[in-house]
């Protein structure tokens, strides 16, 4: 594995408590700074056990059997003190319901919560807040009860509270499981937007055609196991991908459908590269 790398899972198993098989079996592989990474499989593959592992929740709240390392930057997971591992990692949930603390009147004062709790200065605070607000769009609706927003602005107050304690690492678990286009759309334009600013960006997504155009590479996972890890076109293009039933980006199936690859001999999953090339197939 590249020594360079931002995170680095080597050989992590992981059983949790009352159960009888492993979560995650003998996963390794590294993200280096700046990369965008999806992660996809069935369900019960093990991608929100993942996420737990890579953003610390797994050992620390979630107990279990533990085996094998998560490192960032060189450091255990495990022996980052909390105040420095939120400041490295952040972890945005499927529900956004589950990580709004529901304590605070205004969307505003959601925002401020996470940075009390580190202690940020108050200058300093004010600046941050006023930042992750306009860049989500939500400096408007800063009075507003956070529970009166739509489930889509709901979201990039999760993504906006996380982003504001400047994490370097955001990792997102199906965060547009319960929106509706226009969330979804939402969510992924701030999505795109962190990628651009060189963030680290880990995404759990069942929507594909959405997914592949914001990503560098794909993490396959099956019943707890790394399948592959590559880039989009590469994963789909696999002769067995349809054993593992993720799916595959519409855009792809009709190249399959007319035996359609790229220059580099493999199906396309970006969308403007996949109606290029059947338009010289299809009359």
């Amino acid at each position: 594995m590249d020594n360079l790398a931002q995170i680095k899972v080597e050989n992590l198993t992981y059983r949790y408590p009352l159960t009888d098989y492993n979560a995650l079996e003998d996963i390794t592989f590294s993200i280096n700074k700046g990369e965008s990474i999806g992660i996809i499989g069935r369900n019960g593959a093990g991608k929100s056990t993942l996420c737990f592992a890579l953003s610390g929740l797994i050992p620390r709240f979630f107990k279990g059997k533990y085996n094998g390392k998560v490192h960032i930057d060189g450091e255990d997971i495990r022996e980052i003190p909390l105040d420095r591992l939120v400041k490295k990692v952040g972890l945005v949930l499927q529900n956004p319901f589950s990580q709004i603390s529901g304590a605070k009147m205004t969307v505003y004062e959601e925002v401020a919560f996470g940075l009390e709790n580190i202690a940020v200065p108050r200058e300093e605070m004010v600046n941050r807040i006023e930042e992750v607000l306009k860049q989500f769009g939500l400096w408007e609706k800063r009075n507003e009860n956070p529970f009166e927003l739509s489930g889509g602005q709901l979201q990039r107050l999760a993504i906006a509270s996380i982003l504001a304690l400047k994490p370097e690492i955001l990792i997102f678990d199906e965060p547009t499981s319960q929106l509706d286009p226009q969330g979804t759309n939402e969510v992924f334009e701030s999505i795109g937007e962190l990628k651009k600013s060189g963030m680290t960006v880990i995404i759990v997504e069942h929507k594909l055609e959405k997914l592949i155009e914001y990503v560098d590479k794909i993490i396959l996972l099956h019943n707890g196991k790394l399948i592959a890890y590559d880039e989009p076109e590469r994963i789909f293009s696999l002769p067995e991908i349809d054993e593992y039933e993720v799916g595959e980006p519409f855009q792809t199936t009709m190249c399959k459908k007319f035996n359609v690859r790229n220059a580099k001999g493999y199906y396309p999953v970006k969308f403007q590269e996949a109606v290029e090339l059947l338009r010289g197939v299809i009359k």
